[in-house]
């Protein structure tokens, strides 16, 4: 079992940033490919992004891509989500979470992120 320390969310203004973190405890980051994904108030888990254990590939779901970047601090063994130009549909609890080392984040990436939560969850909230 996987454990991590998850960190950084909070409340900030439309526009805003933020940088959320995911510290893995007794294993390293190597030995996952590795994600975050979110859920909003009545909505279901979505896949937000996506980086292989190589951290070569990175995928985004579409209303993030290109404000959000995911990354990997390999001496820190820290996954980061920064988010830019937050916006309210942004606000959720967003997890990070980890898949099999041979999954290089193709396909359906999405749905296998939103089924491996890794940790308690980090809430975000954005203000209009």
């Amino acid at each position: 079992q996987v454990q991590v320390v998850e960190s950084g969310g909070g409340l900030v203004q439309e526009g805003g940033s933020l940088r959320l973190s995911c510290t893995f405890g007794g294993s390293t980051l190597n030995d996952y490919s590795m994600g975050w994904f979110r859920q909003r108030p009545g909505k279901e888990r979505e896949g937000v992004a996506c980086l292989s254990w190589t951290g070569t590939i990175k995928r985004y779901t579409a209303s993030v891509k290109d404000r959000f970047t995911i990354s990997r601090d390999q001496a820190r063994n820290t996954l980061y989500l920064q988010m830019n130009g937050l916006k309210s549909e942004d606000t959720a609890t967003y997890y990070c979470a980890s898949l099999p080392r041979d999954d290089y984040c193709a396909g359906s990436w999405g749905q296998r992120i939103s089924s491996s939560p890794l940790g308690q969850g980090i809430q975000v909230t954005v203000s209009s």
